[in-house]
């Protein structure tokens, strides 16, 4: 039942992220958003959502999961009812940076939460296979849902939809987190009279801060909160307006600056001037987080732009309508779900190692053949489908290693904290992912445009497939470099 709960939170989480991509010309036209304003309907929620995920793992580990996850929960599920009755772009855009803020409490620690059920060995790596299988099976079906909702209802039923499975999810993480608590205090306190079996029960944890003594606990490094918040909204707040405005403006390159100065001031608060770290200096000096986080980063650039701009390159070159565009994406999803399933039986027989290289290897090859095939006249099998279906495969056989080498010898109570920095690295290589290949997209297409006259311009069919193509053979570069990173994890002891 935990692990049911850990899933359903994750794919409504990951799932926000690119529901809404599909619906923003319908939502545009309701609310009459300025065209400058659109992009922040999915940028808020992104910003919102990336930003706070160390705060939100860490909080898991200092006030207790349970906690964490009720509150999470339940803001998400408010601001998804806000969105849904929105009449203005404020308070559609609030409701967004509002599901973020419950994205980043949630995220971590529904990580954390498998982490602590389930022991290092088998078992956990099946159950992260599932966890991670639904994450990119949320990231891969948003199109698909996005296009089914507004066009056979309306675009308020993009967020309207989250309110029943919030609904569920909260009476069941009160439920069962409630009996997990119950249960292994219990088990303490009879092993305390002598009466129990010398231990708690397997896949069960106490929450640790949440009952112990108030005196004893962690504090949160509030200044080291502020540097890193501030510093990855300035910087991804940066990243965001450069699809719009181009690298050179100083609305972008400023916001970034700054940015990247406050990560850096961060980092040197956490190494010399913080009591109590948000990311203690051992925890990054695991030889297995900084080489996973960096997989993850160079995966993330390939992966998380692919469902935008699949759908863009469906609906203006193919001239799909939004659900013709969204069921495209319906194979890849596919294939991310059922790669991620396996992968979990294959993890214990070839190791997180050889797992994640033999994946990454495969998406490079897939995303190498979308750009060799994709065009403006083509079919779809041959020229969407059957590539997306190799990368989705890919990719989904790389989350579940990749994930369980970020989370592997970590100590219980930083199992949240480490799952926030992996979540973060995801969510900063999409913000990253998705400006740096949007902006060689455009300026492919201008180039062709450039050399051939008759084409139609930069909007033209032929340019728009050209611009998409160059994208995708530089996420092909991108996942290949994430496989030669993947080298330098760690093989279990086992295979040493």
């Amino acid at each position: 039942m935990l692990l049911t709960l850990a899933c359903l939170v994750v794919f409504l989480v990951i799932l926000d992220a690119t529901i809404v991509s599909v619906a923003l010309p319908s939502l545009r036209t309701d609310l009459g958003l300025d065209p400058t304003a659109l992009p922040w309907v999915v940028n808020a929620y992104t910003l919102a959502f990336a930003g706070f995920l160390l705060i939100g793992g860490r909080c898991g580990d200092l006030y207790g999961r349970r906690r964490t996850l009720l509150a999470g929960i339940a803001l998400f599920t408010v601001a998804s009812a806000a969105g849904g009755l929105a009449t203005d772009a404020g308070l559609l855009l609030t409701a967004r940076a509002a599901q973020g803020l419950g994205g980043a409490l949630l995220m971590p620690t529904t990580l954390s939460v498998i982490t602590q059920t389930y022991p290092q060995g088998p078992r956990r790596a099946r159950a992260l296979a599932v966890w991670s299988a639904v994450g990119a099976v949320g990231a891969a079906a948003g199109t698909v849902m996005g296009g089914v909702l507004t066009q056979l209802l309306d675009w308020r039923w993009v967020f309207l939809i989250n309110l029943p499975f919030g609904a569920v999810a909260a009476t069941t993480a009160w439920r069962v987190l409630f009996d997990v608590r119950r249960d292994a205090r219990e088990d303490v306190q009879g092993v305390e009279r002598g009466e129990g079996r010398g231990g708690l029960p397997e896949g069960r944890t106490t929450e640790g801060p949440e009952g112990g003594d108030p005196a004893a606990r962690p504090r949160l490094d509030l200044p080291g909160a502020l540097l890193v918040t501030a510093g990855l909204a300035a910087a991804l707040y940066g990243l965001m307006e450069s699809t719009t405005y181009g690298w050179g403006a100083p609305r972008v390159w400023g916001p970034v600056a700054a940015g990247s100065t406050a990560l850096v001031l961060f980092a040197v608060h956490q190494a010399r001037w913080a009591e109590q770290p948000l990311v203690p200096p051992s925890v990054v000096r695991r030889r297995p987080v900084p080489v996973a986080n960096a997989t993850m980063f160079l995966l993330g650039l390939a992966f998380f732009a692919s469902p935008v701009l699949l759908s863009l390159h469906l609906q203006n070159v193919h001239h799909y309508s939004p659900l013709r565009a969204g069921l495209g994406f319906l194979p890849i999803a596919v294939a991310l779900m059922l790669s991620g399933l396996v992968t979990g039986r294959l993890i214990p027989r070839f190791g997180a190692r050889a797992v994640a290289i033999g994946g990454l290897i495969l998406a490079a090859v897939g995303f190498g053949v979308l750009a060799l095939t994709l065009g403006g006249h083509g079919s779809y099998a041959l020229t969407v489908g059957l590539p997306g279906v190799v990368f989705g495969l890919g990719v989904g056989s790389s989350f579940t290693p990749v994930t369980a080498c970020a989370i592997s010898g970590v100590p219980p109570s930083l199992a949240g904290l480490a799952s926030g920095i992996l979540n973060t690295t995801r969510q900063v290589s999409g913000a990253v992912g998705l400006a740096v290949l949007n902006t060689l997209a455009a300026a492919g297409a201008d180039s062709y445009a450039g050399s051939h006259p008759a084409a139609g311009g930069a909007t033209g069919a032929d340019a728009l497939a050209h611009g998409h193509a160059l994208a995708f053979a530089v996420a092909a570069c991108c996942a290949l470099a994430a496989a030669v990173v993947a080298t330098r994890l760690p093989r279990p002891r086992s295979e040493q």
